[in-house]
């Protein structure tokens, strides 16, 4: 991106980012009517919820509507659960999902943007997510788990199933929740039937693959059942893969928003990581996480119920003046950046050093490869439903080729 768009035309997620902004202005902590909640909008109060289990639970049973098949889905997904089960499945799980993993990584995720890059070499306008963003995390994540990458359109369907939220409002209640559970369900159904013949596959024949590592993980003579591997496995496949989606997507529209940017990333490199983290805190995939209260609870004088819901709201928070400076500037050198994007305490997103790894070598290869890229036209640029979740479907760029270095 050099520029080529005027920096003060109208940016796709305009209206978002005002709304977010706008939390700001009342009390931190108050109870939203019209959805039912506790809504916390400051970066204190935030991650005090965040870090808090014991008073505020991420298990929503009997509080919020459920779904059969739902419910059997969430058996291994630990981010609904509390101590001590969490911890139990967080580390079993962790001994197959290392630092190490993530690390030995890297090359492949370089080979596979530049494959996915060369897909389009040639061409001066093409899809950034069909070409790029979508691909290259469900190809890394379908790799580790030794999961066929041929499946990957099926498991794009699933995606756009659960996080589309096309027939929802842009403010969900208890009623859009029921709703999108019934919606979903045939889907959920499918990817439980799947992922379990893929982890009894295993069973019979093992292999380096994570998968077989979850299968074997065993800490004070607990395993995991073949259920808790399903719902880890879809957690990581689709919860996991679209976070770095939307990340690159918001990456690319947060360049062409403010083009001034663009340059300095260019000669140093080196800010991308940085920078990666600028766009989590400027337009956090996941805006919201939701809590409910154990006990009565107060936060800025707010005095909360037991049982209630709370809403720690991540998109405002991340805008708190009071711990960001020029909190509505989007920053790439800033630096501290304590956002909350990836949550906070002990359900501090597991796929997070993945999904950083891959942002910083995709955008790396990006500006590698092109002189020039710019949103081909913000009119035809597509976003998901932002209350499920802040990210682009469909995003046309334009693009120059970089000339090629020659050896010596």
């Amino acid at each position: 991106m050099t520029g080529s768009r005027p920096s003060e035309a109208p940016f796709v997620y305009e209206e978002l980012v005002s709304r977010w902004e706008g939390l700001r202005e009342g009390a931190p902590v108050r109870y939203d009517e019209q959805r039912e909640t506790w809504l916390v909008t400051d970066h204190e109060n935030v991650a005090q919820v965040l870090s808090d289990p014991k008073a505020f639970s991420s298990d929503f049973s009997g509080l919020t509507p459920t779904q059969e098949d739902f419910e059997v889905f969430r058996q291994g997904n630990f981010v609904g659960m509390d101590p001590p089960r969490h911890r139990t499945l967080r580390a079993l799980v962790s001994q197959g999902f290392t630092p190490r993993v993530v690390t030995d990584l890297e090359p492949r995720i370089h080979a596979i943007t530049e494959e996915l890059l060369d897909a389009v070499d040639g061409q001066d306008q093409f899809d950034a997510v069909d070409a790029l963003a979508y691909p290259l995390p469900i190809i890394v994540i379908a790799e580790l788990l030794g999961i066929p990458v041929s499946d990957r359109p099926l498991f794009q369907e699933w995606a756009t199933t659960l996080f589309g939220g096309d027939d929802l409002g842009d403010m969900l209640d208890m009623a859009d929740i029921e709703r999108a559970l019934k919606a979903i369900a045939p889907t959920v159904r499918e990817m439980n039937g799947y992922f379990l013949d893929h982890i009894r596959r295993h069973r019979k024949n093992p292999g380096d693959d994570l998968t077989s590592k979850l299968i074997g993980a065993e800490a004070e003579g607990t395993r995991l059942s073949d259920q808790e591997i399903v719902g880890f496995v879809a957690l990581l496949l689709v919860a996991g893969h679209i976070t770095t989606t939307a990340l690159l997507g918001n990456a690319l529209l947060c360049f062409d928003r403010h083009p001034d940017t663009v340059a300095p990333l260019r000669a140093d490199p080196d800010l991308l990581p940085r920078t990666a983290e600028e766009v989590l805190r400027f337009l956090p995939p996941f805006p919201e996480l939701g809590r409910r209260t154990t006990r009565e609870v107060e936060l800025s004088g707010a005095v909360i119920p037991a049982d209630a819901l709370v809403t720690a709201h991540l998109g405002a928070a991340n805008r708190d003046r009071a711990r960001f400076a020029d909190a509505e500037t989007f920053d790439p050198a800033r630096d501290p950046n304590p956002h909350l994007t990836f949550g906070h305490g002990i359900h501090f997103c597991f796929g997070a050093p993945l999904a950083r790894l891959e942002a910083r070598i995709a955008l790396r290869l990006l500006f590698d490869r092109f002189s020039d890229l710019a949103v081909a036209d913000r009119d035809a640029v597509v976003t998901q439903n932002p209350a499920v979740i802040v990210g682009a479907r469909h995003l046309p760029l334009s693009v120059r080729r970089a000339p090629r270095r020659t050896a010596g």
